[in-house]
């Protein structure tokens, strides 16, 4: 029989109440929405939003974003009613306000839309800078992520109970199958803090399954799992009354280990670790439930309820709906038939590719068993082999490297269970030891090539480095993790920017690692390139990943605020007024993949003269500017990465205008080699976005900021917090806009006017973009013979005294939020330390920059209002832009004239 009606649909008019949060608990802003209130608004709106549970502030800000972002899109792109945006307005409101009273699964079901339906909607609305915070989008992410989640783990349990059971009534199998799906909901939503983790929340279900196929009655069990089950433990599925439930003496729950090994030999899964969740979680879990030594079936009434209880605290998805097929559950038909395909020799012994499904979990499994079998001779102790480099050191390091392997493991199971949940310590740990498996294998094939290239054998300097024994472990773990976390339903922690608040700590993607370990971004980069070369049994999606964590470091996490980069980069400032991280005269040179792990934790140094020295030639005697290795090879990759990320950029916004490419790489070029302080806590696609702006608008040409968000929102691995949330002075974030007119514009607006003066500064060198180090296709991209001269230094000028010609370098018609943010960036400049004088005595400082409209017309720069005319400053702007026109065709004409003389 189907699952009886829930109350997760629209709920009773006697339940409405408001949520308080979003203020104090008297005010009458918090109360139930009073109509009367809003007699300013579409009745329908009204309605929905008392329907939805909104309170009035709720209401008020939904109905503005309503206006202000939503009601004059273009309708072609929108193919949903009047009332599902209405709903999408209200969820975001009651998102940022903290007001939502409903669960999320209500709120479908008021607005009329499934999980992917209303997420498509919310992002199809998300036109401007801030219409979705960076808040509401953690919980969208958050709340699709568990979608996503509990939808593999429900189809994998469908044909789980297939196999098992045959049972033919068909209203006992619905029963049975809804008691064993709700009390696995009741299991990961009590005991697993991080009810996303794909791996260990299906292995808990493998649990679940256990305890309810050795209930089932015999005759109805399907082969394995018949042979499987022990006599001992084969009974009738008899219901416990509750009377003899508080009689029964509660004792372990039995565990059928045959039983339990025959399921995950079915899901290729390990045994050992689904025997750890047993012992652990599970037993914890049936004890808190009082299903401790009880021999029949629970009944369904009570975990149902328990559930319910749960579902509503957590506000999220009812899962017990899987079980219906719920229309607000229904998978995307694409997503569905979306099936990968792994290559699997027939059983004839024919060598011939059959195509097989690879779904999540799958996919999962089989790159966990190929992680195991890669480190079947490997030990979680170094081998002899690496006790004898250990012993040709000059300072023995072993004693060093057992503590710190052993301390690290500590800290490491406890963030793991802390993360994860209460009673997984034991899952912690054996991913622990399979990482430090890795870490004494890596290292070992590190050593053999090292001696082979120098033809040494000690290596104390190396093996005695902290520095370079926590990278290196942190990255053997970082690959276990990842192998766990898999690539199908990834949280997406990559994406985060450097200035993201609220990190997700129950997110085990990188750069939790770090996190865990304290370990500088900068120092875990220098192993990756060198541990990849190690390890040839790394799959191909295992170096894209850790590829990819070079790049998050290099694009933001290198450049957190107390980097040692910094210290590398003051150390080469100041060797001398000529030096830098990398010359740009070495981009258009082949960048050479022979640094090693030695190389960069030791720091060798070689000359500073061009061309480079290569890296094993010895410094120069007497040569006293001397640059890091580690430093240089981080700027080589970093310039290639940031021409790369601007390119693709580029080519979606500017392919009418080839001639700025060039200018804007040298802009960026630039930046990142004399004003690097910008990238404190900030991400580099920041810097690109304001770059290629700055440039545009210098050059006279078109292209707004909501245009480049618009084109950066369809790059791959990037996050809308790059450009909703960025970091403007200590403490404090706005968007890309405000960053870009406080801080970019008036940091460099000397270098950028520049590009508008008949002799603009000299372009920087093209880099050359070599083939991977990682083994994957080379990228073509055209080079250029452009001779490199020094840019011009940056001016000394305050950074916020505006001329005529700098202030056009403002950002206008722009919008980035609501009406009041005017009000703070004013109280911003306001307060702020950069003081404003005037060379003339008694002379007053510039007004604080104001707030504009993104991209639509007739609106006040301050509150948004309508306008008959322009405002004052684009007035003003307009003329002075007539008057230098004026001047410039002047000039040309006397030039004419002195060139071409008349009769």
């Amino acid at each position: 029989m189907p699952p009886k009606k829930r109350s997760s649909g629209t709920p009773p008019k006697k339940e409405l109440k408001g949520n308080t949060k979003s203020g104090s608990p008297d005010s009458s802003e918090n109360a139930v929405l009073s109509p009367e209130r809003h007699k300013d608004k579409e009745s329908e709106f009204v309605s929905l939003s008392e329907e939805l549970q909104a309170t009035n502030p709720i209401c008020d800000h939904a109905w503005r974003i309503w206006e202000r972002e939503i009601r004059s899109m273009d309708k072609a792109n929108m193919p949903y009613s009047n009332r599902h945006q209405w709903g999408a307005c209200l969820f975001i409101a009651g998102m940022e306000l903290d007001g939502i009273s409903l669960t999320f699964t209500q709120f479908l079901k008021v607005v009329g839309l499934s999980v992917k339906q209303f997420i498509s909607l919310v992002r199809k609305m998300d036109v401007n800078v801030d219409t979705i915070s960076p808040k509401v989008n953690t919980a969208l992410k958050r709340l699709e992520n568990k979608y996503d989640v509990t939808l593999a783990l429900y189809q994998r349990f469908v044909k789980t109970c297939e196999k098992i059971s045959a049972e033919p009534d068909k209203a006992k199998r619905t029963e049975l199958w809804e008691s064993s799906w709700t009390m696995f909901l009741l299991a990961k939503g009590t005991f697993l803090q991080m009810e996303d983790d794909l791996v260990i929340a299906f292995q808990l279900l493998l649990c679940v399954l256990e305890f309810f196929t050795k209930r089932f009655t015999p005759s109805l069990l399907q082969s394995p799992y018949k042979s499987a089950v022990s006599s001992s433990t084969l009974s009738p599925p008899t219901r416990t009354s509750r009377r003899n439930q508080g009689k029964a003496k509660p004792r372990p729950p039995e565990m059928d280990v045959q039983l339990l090994e025959t399921l995950c030999k079915e899901s290729d899964c390990s045994l050992d670790e689904v025997k750890n969740v047993y012992q652990t979680t599970f037993r914890a879990f049936l004890d808190s439930v009082g299903l401790s030594g009880v021999q029949g079936l629970p009944p369904l009434e009570t975990l149902s309820k328990q559930y319910e209880e749960l579902y509503h605290k957590n506000k999220d998805l009812d899962a017990r709906l899987f079980l219906v097929d719920d229309e607000t559950l229904f998978p995307n038909k694409i997503e569905v038939s979306k099936v990968e395909m792994t290559p699997r020799k027939n059983l004839s012994g024919d060598d011939v590719a059959i195509p097989v499904p690879q779904t999540p979990i799958r996919a999962a499994m089989n790159s966990i068993q190929q992680l195991r079998v890669d480190l079947t001779s490997a030990s979680d102790q170094p081998s002899s082999n690496l006790l004898v480099y250990y012993k040709n050191c000059t300072v023995d390091p072993t004693e060093e490297i057992r503590k710190r392997v052993e301390e690290l493991g500590q800290v490491f199971i406890k963030r793991f269970a802390q993360a994860v949940g209460q009673h997984c310590e034991g899952l912690g740990r054996k991913r622990f030891n399979l990482g430090a498996q890795l870490y004494y294998k890596v290292m070992e094939s590190m050593l053999k090539s090292e001696e082979k290239r120098l033809s040494v054998q000690n290596f104390s300097k190396l093996l005695n480095n902290a520095a370079f024994h926590t990278s290196l472990l942190a990255c053997a773990l970082e690959v276990v993790m990842a192998t766990y976390v898999g690539n199908s339903l990834k949280s997406g922690g990559f994406g985060r920017s450097s200035g993201a608040s609220d990190s997700v700590e129950t997110d085990l993607c990188f750069p939790w690692i770090l996190n865990v370990f304290q370990l500088p971004a900068f120092h875990f980069y220098k192993v990756i390139e060198s541990f990849i070369k190690a390890e040839p049994t790394l799959k191909h999606d295992m170096m894209k990943h850790l590829e990819q964590c070079e790049h998050v470091i290099m694009e933001s996490l290198a450049w957190k605020a107390n980097s040692p980069l910094y210290d590398l980069l003051k150390q080469s400032r100041e060797e001398g007024p000529g030096e830098q991280a990398e010359p740009p005269s070495t981009l258009n040179q082949p960048l050479h993949h022979n640094h090693t792990a030695a190389d960069l934790y030791l720091s060798p140094v070689r000359p500073s003269r061009q061309p480079p020295a290569t890296e094993a030639e010895p410094p120069t005697p007497g040569s006293k500017a001397l640059r890091s290795n580690s430093l240089s090879l981080f700027y080589k990759k970093l310039y290639r990465m940031a021409y790369l990320r601007l390119k693709t950029l580029f080519s979606h916004l500017l392919t009418s205008h080839p001639e700025l490419e060039p200018i804007i790489w040298t802009l960026l070029q630039h930046t990142l080699q004399n004003e690097y302080e910008l990238m404190r806590d900030r991400h580099l696609d920041q810097l690109i976005m304001s770059a290629m702006y700055a440039i545009c608008k210098v050059k006279n040409v078109d292209l707004r900021f909501k245009t480049i968000v618009t084109a950066y929102k369809e790059m791959p691995n990037t996050n809308q917090e790059t450009f909703k949330r960025v970091l403007i002075r200590e403490g404090q974030y706005d968007s890309i806009i405000v960053f870009y007119n406080l801080v970019f514009m008036q940091k460099l607006k000397t270098n950028i006017l520049q590009y508008s003066s008949p002799r603009p500064p000299p372009l920087s060198p093209i880099p050359r973009i070599p083939c991977s180090p990682y083994k994957n296709s080379p990228l073509r991209v055209p080079g250029s013979n452009n001779v490199y001269v020094s840019p011009l230094k940056s001016s000394r000028m305050s950074p916020v005294v505006m001329t005529p010609r700098s202030r056009i370098l403002i950002s206008i018609g722009e919008s980035f939020g609501s009406a009041d943010k005017f009000q703070k960036i004013n109280e911003m400049v306001s307060s702020t330390d950069w003081t404003l004088k005037r060379s003339l005595a008694g002379g007053s400082a510039p007004k604080p920059l104001k707030r504009l409209r993104f991209d639509m017309d007739g609106q006040d720069e301050a509150d948004g209002s309508k306008s008959s005319g322009e405002s004052t400053l684009i007035q003003k702007l307009a003329e002075m832009s007539s008057t230098r026109s004026r001047m410039q065709e002047q000039k040309l004409k006397e030039e004419s004239i002195k060139e071409h003389p008349g009769p």
